[in-house]
């Protein structure tokens, strides 16, 4: 008996380990209806990100450029309210960013490229792993690639389809 519970205790010491021995769950796969009605879903939260981004990169400049006279002038006297109000929208917008972005990825769909607006949905085409591809402004998913390939190998899901005149630019 001494020694079930001397295999109970090694047991829960293991759990306690931190250890996970379960794999990781295989990525998740998209039907073209699947990724359409996500791609609906995210296209909000794709737009509000990249937006973030975009203003955040314009405060990374204004927080550069008020360092930059500050240790260029020396003795300056620094607008700390305004230097607090800067960082203050930098962290929220971080966080929006932040948060947007966690929003597509937990779907299992990838981001590729944030300043255009790319999404991947990882999907099979005839027994290979593919991507169906889509870029913002883009009415719906009308693309797949290999996933060696890139936005430049795309091909069309259908060949018949040749299109849509309503893309954004």
């Amino acid at each position: 008996m001494a020694d079930e519970e001397d295999d109970e205790e090694n047991e829960d010491d293991g759990e306690e380990d931190g250890q996970d021995d379960t794999p990781e769950p295989e990525p998740r796969t998209f039907t073209l209806t699947e990724a359409e009605r996500a791609r609906r879903e995210l296209e909000p939260f794709l737009v509000e990100a990249m937006d973030c981004r975009k203003k955040l990169s314009g405060l990374d400049n204004d927080l550069s450029a008020v360092s930059a006279r500050i240790m260029m002038m020396g003795g300056v006297i620094v607008p700390y309210e305004k230097l607090a109000a800067l960082r203050m929208e930098h962290q929220q917008l971080a966080e929006s960013l932040k948060t947007a972005l966690n929003r597509i990825l937990e779907t299992g769909c990838l981001i590729k490229d944030l300043d255009v607006g790319l999404l991947d949905f990882p999907a099979v085409i005839d027994n290979e792993d593919v991507y169906l591809c889509w870029k913002l402004g883009e009415d719906r998913i009308r693309f797949y690639h290999r996933q060696d390939e890139g936005f430049a190998g795309r091909k069309p899901i259908d060949p018949r389809d040749t299109g849509s005149g309503d893309i954004v630019q």
